[in-house]
């Protein structure tokens, strides 16, 4: 892991829980438990080109695939 994919995780994790009002440990323990993190720690090099609001709708539908209820 390179040193700047932890920040982006963790804005990862902030914007998710600000975009569904969820405190930033509910968001990591949603993205943990529906793969969220290990997609965005897959696919880093292409999440963090684009946009957070992309990257935000990519982790809900990755989450979604997985059993996650947020929509």
């Amino acid at each position: 892991m390179s040193r700047y994919e932890i920040p982006f995780l963790t804005a990862c994790i902030h914007a998710f829980g600000e975009r569904f009002a969820m405190t930033r440990q509910a968001a990591f323990r949603y993205l943990h438990k529906h793969k969220g993190l290990s997609f965005l720690i897959e696919f880093y090099d292409v999440e963090h080109l684009q946009s957070m609001e992309e990257t935000i709708d990519d982790l809900l539908i990755i989450c979604q695939k997985n059993g996650g209820t947020i929509a």
